[in-house]
């Protein structure tokens, strides 16, 4: 799993991500993209399940790059307690992604192959998503 090797502060707030993504909002290394419509919390089970569909589907060719990283920390109280008594304990790691941001870019395979295992990776997030190519938009090369 995706998570931090350490941490200055481990329980920050947790602002919901708002707006458009200004930056990473374009395919930088790969032919193909995987780019969010919606802005949300994508969770290190989330990232390693579509890294995994996209490699089985692709049979280990090509190249795959992942663009988010989960670096900020949900906590939980645990069940049954009461009201008060601080803060609750890191439960997991999530990445917060705003509209517009390319998660994941492959390079190597044929358009349909990618396509099919880009496809396969957007059911397992939990935002909507879309395909995007280099040449759709007006990357470098």
């Amino acid at each position: 799993m995706l998570m931090p090797k350490r941490m200055k502060y481990r329980k920050p707030h947790r602002p919901k991500p708002r707006g458009v993504a200004t930056r990473g909002n374009s395919i930088s290394f790969g032919e193909w993209g995987l780019q969010t419509l919606e802005c949300g919390w994508i969770t290190n089970r989330q990232i390693e399940s579509a890294r995994v569909a996209i490699t089985r589907r692709m049979k280990r060719g090509g190249k795959v790059w992942i663009r988010i990283f989960p670096s900020s920390s949900v906590t939980k109280k645990p069940a049954e307690t009461r009201m008060g008594k601080g803060k609750g304990a890191p439960d997991g790691w999530v990445a917060p992604v705003r509209a517009g941001k390319v998660m994941f870019e492959v390079a190597g395979v044929d358009e349909a192959l990618a396509k099919r295992a880009l496809e396969l990776a957007s059911h397992k997030l939990c935002t909507k998503c879309k395909i995007i190519g280099r040449h759709i938009t007006g990357g470098d090369s």
